[in-house]
C-alpha cells in the first residue's frame, strides 16, 4: 500500500500576498492558479525540487484558521538558501546548529505558516 503525502492546505487571509509571498519571495513553483466556480479559488504552489505542494484559496481552509507550524523544506545547502530568501525580503532565523550534522533556520509567511530550512549533513 502506498501513502503519499503530495499537498497540504495552509490558511490564508490574503490569498494574492500569499501567492506573492511564496513565488516572488520563497521560490516557489505556480503550478496553477483557478476559479472553478461558486466563489472557490484554488492555487497550487510547489517548492523547487519537491513531490508535495501546497494550496491556498478561497473554499480550501478556513482563512481564520491557526496557522500551520513546523513544515520543514529539507535543502543541501542551508546558507545559500537563507542567503537567497534573505535577498528576497524573507525574515529567515539565524542557522541553529543542532549537533550531528543537522542544522536550522526558520522564516514564516504573511498568515504566520512557519517553516524550517533542514539541513542534513551526512
Amino acid at each position: 500500500m502506498d501513502m503519499r503525502l503530495e499537498l497540504v492546505p495552509l490558511p490564508s487571509s490574503d490569498v494574492n500576498r500569499s501567492r506573492a509571498f511564496y513565488v516572488d519571495q520563497v521560490g516557489f513553483h505556480l503550478d496553477h492558479d483557478i476559479e472553478p466556480g461558486n466563489g472557490m479559488r484554488v492555487v497550487q504552489l510547489t517548492p523547487p525540487g519537491s513531490a508535495c505542494s501546497i494550496v491556498i484559496g478561497v473554499g480550501i481552509s478556513d482563512p481564520q484558521a491557526a496557522p500551520v507550524h513546523g513544515l520543514h523544506l529539507v535543502v543541501g545547502d542551508l546558507d545559500a538558501v537563507r542567503r537567497v530568501l534573505l535577498g528576497n525580503g524573507v525574515e529567515v532565523s539565524e542557522v541553529s546548529d543542532m549537533g550531528g550534522g543537522v542544522r536550522y533556520a526558520y522564516f514564516s509567511d504573511p498568515d504566520g505558516n512557519s517553516w524550517a530550512l533542514q539541513q542534513i549533513s551526512r
